[in-house]
């Protein structure tokens, strides 16, 4: 069966809109242009268009869909069992923060019982859930599978009190990589204790902690634009600096 544009963003709940671009940016072209110059879309395309729906849906940015998508290798088929992978997934983290939210509202009507550790467990479900959307695909292709998946494992096993002592040392990192960052100086005292004080962060999420790993992630601070905004979003050049203090404090400048 063959669709229009206008039949296919109806059936899709996406609009037309969407489809142009996703044809102008070689996401999704059409099987062909009827005699009217009309866009014509048949069943591969229709295939084609559920796979970047679900990859969207999952927050894969479309730069990574098209990779994905147009790769010789790409195959549709182990393709859904992925997508059926992670949407449960998704549904079993989203099942445990609702577990949580039921939880604290019996507990506190006094229903039921919960112990501060189970408190937090829906939230540390969600944050590695953001991890992934965000930055899953490069720090895999950074660090393996295997590395990535012990660290989800570590901040699932993370007690309340070790949560907290990682947030404190966040804020902590923050304050003094800007009192470094004033100085100028990576190799100054202050950048030096907001790189040990990284270094101590790093070792509650981190199942083993490495000197070059620390400065290839310091790096990648740099190199990725996302992290590189959050670092300078209130000083442009933070991200710089804090690499070349955490390549100085490693030795692997």
């Amino acid at each position: 069966m063959e669709y229009t544009i206008q039949k296919l963003a109806r059936m899709a709940g996406v609009s037309t809109r969407t489809l142009r671009y996703y044809d102008e940016i070689g996401l999704l072209a059409p099987a062909r242009l009827n005699s009217s110059g009309y866009r014509i879309y048949g069943r591969r395309e229709l295939e084609r268009l559920q796979h970047v729906l679900f990859y969207r849906e999952l927050g894969v940015d479309l730069d990574t869909i098209g990779r994905i998508v147009n790769s010789a290798s790409f195959d549709g088929t182990k393709a859904l069992y992925e997508h059926r992978e992670k949407l449960l997934d998704k549904r079993r983290q989203l099942d445990s923060l609702l577990e949580n939210v039921e939880r604290t509202i019996a507990l506190a009507e006094g229903r039921g019982t919960m112990s501060d550790q189970e408190r937090f467990e829906g939230f540390k479900r969600q944050m590695i859930e953001d991890n992934e959307k965000r930055y899953g695909e490069e720090i895999r292709r950074k660090y393996g599978e295997k590395t990535v998946e012990e660290s989800n494992r570590k901040l699932m096993s993370m007690t309340k009190e070790q949560h907290d002592e990682a947030t404190r040392l966040a804020e902590e990192i923050h304050e003094a990589l800007a009192e470094a960052y004033a100085t100028g100086d990576p190799a100054g005292a202050e950048a030096q204790r907001a790189a040990e004080l990284h270094k101590r962060w790093l070792t509650f999420y981190w199942n083993e902690y490495s000197k070059e790993a620390h400065a290839g992630l310091a790096q990648m601070y740099v190199d990725d634009e996302r992290f590189r905004a959050y670092y300078d979003k209130e000083r442009p050049g933070t991200a710089e600096f804090l690499r070349d203090a955490i390549h100085i404090f490693t030795g692997q400048k």
